[in-house]
C-alpha cells in the first residue's frame, strides 16, 4: 500500500469494529482509510463520523489484534472506489469485491465511488418493456419491468434464495444485451456454494457478476456489498448499454448489519433498535435503479428479504414496501402443500406491470389474462372459505368451477421445477387453460374476440 498523505498516530480508542482517532484535520465522511498495525499488518476502513478534530473509523477486518499504541492511520481524502467495466462479468468475488474464483484482481479503465447517487428524477426515463424471469407465477401476473424495483418478501424456512437464484439463472430481456449482478448477503457457506453451482453456467457465459458475502464476514462488508453491486451494474448499464438485473439479499441481514454498526457508534435507536435513518439508507440503494433518458441500458433491482416471524409490518419489509413498486410474496401455506415456487398471487403486485406488458411489449392478451386470473382467484378464495362452512356439496356448479380453477392454477401454472424455464407463450397458454375451466359467463374481463378464438381452439 502506498501512503500519499501523512499518518496519524493519535488513536484514542478501539471499540468493537470502530477505531477513534483524535487531532485530525481535513477528514470527511465516507473517506477510505488505510490502517497500519504496530506489527506492520495493513488493514482498511471507512470514516463513519467526524466530530471536530475527532474521526470514527469502521475497520473492515475488525480491530482484533490492534492496539492503541503503535497503530497508524492515514486518510486517503477520497471515498471507497472500485474499478468498473466489463471485466467484472464472469467473476466470482467476496463481499468487498476481492476475487474468490482463483483469478486476478478485477481491473477497469476507470473507477467509481461505491457510494453512488440515486438517479436524478429529472433525468429518469419511465420504466418500459419486461424482464422475463422464466417463472410463470411472476411473468403472468406480476411482470417485472426494466428499471423497476420489485422486492421478494419471504419468511425463514421458505425457498426464497432458491427462487432468487433461479431468476438470476434464467432471466432475460428478449434478446437484447443482458446480464445479472447477484449480491448474496449474510449467506451460510453451504448456501454460497449452492448459489455458485446454480449460476455457474451463466457465469461461464460472461453474463453474471457474483458477489458473495457470508455470515462470518465483518458487518461493514455486508453494508458495502450491495453498493459495490449497484456501482458495477450502473456502469454495465449506462455505459455498456446492457439491461442489468441486480438480485440482492437477504436485505434483513443487511439491515441487521446496519443496526450493529449503529449500536457500536452509540446512536440513539429507533423502531426495533434499527437506526432512525434506515428508510433513507434503503432508499439510497433502491433508488439507484431505473433508466436514464438518452442513455442505453437499464438497472432493475430485485431485492429479497425475510420478514421476522412473518411480520410484514417489521421495519425492513415495511420501509421497503414504501420505497419499491410492488412486491412478490411467498406463502407458507403453499409451501406446506409442496408447491414451488410458493408465490401468493393475491398478495403479490407489480405496480409498473402496465408499462412492461401488453400489446407491443409482451403479448396482446397478457394484461387481460392477468386481470381475469386475479379476479377469478379472488372469487375462488371466497368460495373456498364458504366451502369450509357449508361443505363443497352445497355449492353451486359455478362455485365448484372456481374451486377447480384454484387447484388448476396452483398445479398447472404456479408449480414449476427450480431448473425449469418457461417462456412467456407457454406461461400465457397455461393461464388460458386454467381460465377456461370457468363458464364463459364468468370471464367478463376478457374481450369477446379473445374468448371466441380460444374457445374455438379448445
Amino acid at each position: 500500500m502506498t501512503w500519499p498523505r501523512p499518518e496519524y498516530e493519535t488513536v484514542r480508542e478501539l471499540r468493537g469494529p470502530l477505531l477513534v482517532v483524535d487531532r485530525v484535520a481535513g477528514v470527511g465522511w465516507d473517506e477510505f482509510v488505510g490502517i497500519r498495525a504496530a506489527s506492520g499488518e495493513q488493514r482498511h476502513g471507512v470514516v463513519l463520523d467526524v466530530d471536530g478534530d475527532r474521526a470514527v473509523v469502521e475497520v473492515f477486518e475488525g480491530t482484533a489484534g490492534l492496539a492503541v499504541a503503535g497503530t497508524r492511520v492515514r486518510f486517503t481524502g477520497a471515498p471507497v472506489r472500485i474499478p468498473v467495466g466489463p471485466d467484472w462479468l464472469g467473476r466470482v468475488c467476496g463481499g468487498r469485491g476481492d476475487p474468490i474464483d482463483g483469478g486476478p484482481p478485477v481491473l477497469g479503465d476507470r473507477t467509481a465511488a461505491v457510494g453512488g447517487y440515486p438517479i436524478n428524477p429529472v433525468a429518469r426515463d419511465r420504466p418500459a418493456l419486461p424482464v422475463l424471469t422464466g417463472v410463470s407465477a411472476i411473468d403472468a401476473v406480476a411482470t417485472l419491468v426494466r428499471g423497476q424495483k420489485l422486492p421478494l418478501f419471504s419468511v425463514s424456512g421458505l425457498p426464497h434464495l432458491t427462487l432468487a437464484t433461479q431468476i438470476a439463472a434464467q432471466a432475460s430481456a428478449g434478446g437484447e444485451p443482458f446480464c445479472v449482478v447477484f449480491a448474496g448477503l449474510g449467506l451460510t457457506h453451504a448456501d454460497a456454494a449452492s448459489v455458485r453451482d446454480t449460476l455457474d453456467e451463466r457465469s461461464a457465459a460472461a453474463e453474471l457478476v457474483l458477489l458473495l458475502n457470508t455470515a462470518d464476514d465483518p458487518p461493514l462488508d455486508r453494508i458495502l456489498t450491495p453498493r459495490i453491486a449497484l456501482t458495477v451494474a450502473e456502469h454495465l448499464a449506462f455505459t455498456g448499454g446492457r439491461h442489468v438485473l441486480v438480485v440482492m439479499g437477504d436485505m434483513t441481514s443487511y439491515a441487521e448489519a446496519l443496526r450493529e454498526v449503529s449500536a457500536a457508534r452509540g446512536e440513539v435507536p429507533a423502531r426495533r433498535a434499527y437506526p432512525g435513518y434506515l428508510y433513507s439508507d434503503l432508499a439510497s440503494l433502491y433508488e439507484r435503479c431505473g433508466r436514464i433518458r438518452g442513455r442505453p441500458g437499464s438497472v432493475t433491482v430485485l431485492p429479497f428479504l425475510t420478514m421476522p416471524a412473518g411480520d410484514i409490518t417489521h421495519p425492513v419489509p415495511d420501509l421497503t414496501g414504501y420505497i419499491t413498486e410492488g412486491q412478490i410474496v411467498l406463502s407458507p401455506e403453499s409451501h406446506g402443500r409442496g408447491v414451488y415456487p410458493p408465490i401468493d398471487p393475491l398478495s403479490s403486485l407489480s405496480r409498473l406491470m402496465g408499462h412492461g406488458a401488453g400489446p407491443g411489449r409482451t403479448r396482446a392478451d397478457h394484461l387481460d389474462v392477468a386481470a381475469q386470473l386475479l379476479a377469478a382467484l379472488s372469487r375462488a378464495r371466497r368460495v373456498s372459505t364458504l366451502a369450509e362452512l357449508v361443505g363443497a356439496a352445497a355449492l353451486s356448479e359455478v362455485d365448484r368451477s372456481y374451486l377447480d380453477l384454484e387447484e388448476a392454477f396452483e398445479r398447472e401454472l404456479v408449480a414449476q421445477h427450480p431448473t425449469q424455464r418457461r417462456d412467456l407463450d407457454d406461461t400465457l397458454d397455461r393461464a388460458w387453460r386454467v381460465l377456461l375451466r370457468l363458464p364463459r359467463g364468468e370471464l367478463g374481463m376478457l374481450p369477446a374476440a379473445l374468448l371466441d378464438a380460444h374457445l374455438g381452439e379448445d
